[in-house]
């Protein structure tokens, strides 16, 4: 017969952290959210590491390359939604990999004989008013000139006349040669008073451009994630059965970290991929997943040798595996139990696996208590498919903007190969995942900026000045339902709801 674990499952929400001794030295400015992302041995550190705790959901409603910048720039790292092409994917890895700290490959690029309306259908599709001009219209031609929206007058000029009777002739622009360090690039900025400094190579052909703009954006974004080369790090998920061909493609393109992505990652199917990975790409980071049980996290570690795990099924806000399936955890429970495990085979081996939470955050209290249980880093989509970045067009109804959010087990998705239940490219006998919208609340700079805050402030509270810290000094405490009521307001009047009247 089946065995019951007899421990009701649980979620965030029902836990509170009981406060320990703050010292003087507990202060945010003290605070390092710095996590591992790779396997490492006792006494040595993880080849990788994330400056915040905070990775996005591979999904496409998600995970684009403008998504992927924006967090690295942030500290943190996304995971490019692998339900589309291999081209496609690794096309928007490398987009994310040409951003080499300052070093910029125009994207809007432009032929002598380009129109001033193409610059405007240009300048309208990409929001660049500086455009490099080289011979063949290409990012990597010969230099010839640059235009900016300072050359020409959008309702007074002729909108038909070619690029080259106001562009910036390369004999009168300043720039500098391939080779040169950034921080030079940007002493020849300031020196020069030039807002944009081409980079060319011997031959005369376009490298990068480097801005003034972009150093003001480094100086405000300290913990940007980069590779060695400088360039913003970025992930990639992958799928079970077409890995042979997409991971070289992925791998060319720059990419940094592979997720493998599925609903149950306890699977044969998963080790295959994972070793054959590892064989052929050793330097490349492999996280594997998702799990709820101490058993399959020894599978994963053991069997397919990944570098981290991720933890939860069927918490996410769109996903309703639980429901069609009747599989998955409490999320609390789930990452308890694995993060146990984990540190149980850390004792026994050495080795440190860190663990992702993905799914059951609503809200920052709830990803603070899940760094609490011993999360390394967490996993979200819908806190970043509210954000500007994220892929999805906004919408109006009524009166609020929004973006639609869909989940990789939905119809809309078509991403068949994350699910076992026999379904094709022609759909999903059964769904697991919602369609529906998400209200639009900012950048991803500024969602980011209040939950590290919180998470900071909370840390303090805990005498913690990390993340490891943090988990290990710890104490929870389980909540009641009325527990829960008093800790929102109560008896008192909401200007917001209940605004009194004249009378």
């Amino acid at each position: 017969m089946a065995k019951i674990i007899e421990e009701v499952s649980r979620t965030f929400s029902e836990y509170l952290l009981i406060p320990r001794l703050t010292g003087t030295k507990h202060q945010s400015k003290n605070i390092s959210l710095r996590a591992p992302v790779a396997r490492f041995k006792k006494g040595e550190e993880s080849s990788l590491f994330i400056n915040i705790p905070f990775v996005t959901a591979s999904m496409q409603s998600v995970s684009g390359s403008d998504m992927a910048v924006a967090l690295a720039r942030q500290g943190g790292l996304a995971f490019i939604f692998c339900s589309q092409s291999i081209e496609a994917q690794a096309a928007m890895v490398d987009k994310v990999k040409l951003h080499k700290a300052g070093f910029v490959q125009s994207d809007s690029n432009l032929r002598p004989d380009n129109t001033l309306q193409d610059v405007l259908d240009i300048r309208k599709k990409t929001g660049h008013s500086t455009m490099p001009v080289t011979n063949d219209g290409s990012k990597n031609d010969l230099f010839v000139g640059i235009l900016t929206d300072k050359d020409f007058w959008e309702f007074e000029d002729d909108l038909n006349r070619p690029v080259s009777e106001f562009m910036t002739a390369k004999e009168n622009v300043f720039f500098a040669e391939a080779g040169i360090s950034l921080h030079e690039a940007n002493q020849l900025l300031r020196k020069h008073k030039k807002e944009c400094l081409p980079i060319l190579d011997s031959d005369g052909r376009l490298q990068a451009l480097v801005f003034k703009r972009d150093y003001y954006d480094h100086m405000n974004n300290p913990a940007e994630l980069l590779d060695s080369h400088k360039r913003l790090v970025v992930g990639a998920g992958i799928n079970t059965h077409d890995y042979k061909e997409r991971v070289p493609a992925l791998v060319e393109a720059g990419v940094d970290v592979l997720c493998l992505d599925a609903s149950d990652g306890y699977s044969e199917f998963q080790k295959e991929a994972a070793l054959w990975i590892r064989e052929r790409y050793p330097n490349v980071v492999i996280g594997g997943g998702n799990v709820v049980h101490t058993d399959a996290f020894r599978y994963l570690v053991e069997e397919a040798q990944v570098d981290f795990v991720k933890v939860g099924i069927g918490g996410g806000s769109i996903c309703i595996t639980r429901e069609q399936k009747g599989i998955g955890r409490g999320q609390a429970s789930a990452l308890m139990a694995v993060a146990e495990e984990r540190d149980r085979y850390y004792e026994e081996t050495g080795t440190y696996i860190p663990l992702c939470s993905d799914g059951g955050l609503s809200n920052d209290t709830q990803i603070i208590i899940a760094l609490a249980m011993g999360a390394d880093f967490v996993m979200m989509g819908r806190y970043f498919a509210m954000t500007n970045e994220s892929p999805t067009p906004r919408v109006s109804i009524g009166g609020r903007i929004y973006k639609p959010y869909w989940g990789e087990g939905s119809n809309r998705a078509k991403n068949w190969q994350r699910y076992n239940q026999g379904a094709s490219e022609t759909g999903f006998k059964f769904e697991e995942g919602i369609d529906g919208y998400v209200p639009v609340v900012g950048s991803v700079k500024e969602v980011l900026d209040v939950t590290i805050s919180k998470i900071k402030a909370t840390m303090c509270n805990m005498g913690s000045l990390t993340v490891k810290e943090f988990a290990d000094n710890a104490l929870l405490t389980r909540i009641s339902e009325q527990s829960f009521i008093e800790g929102g307001t109560s008896n008192v009047l909401s200007l917001d709801k209940d605004a009194p009247r004249e009378v």
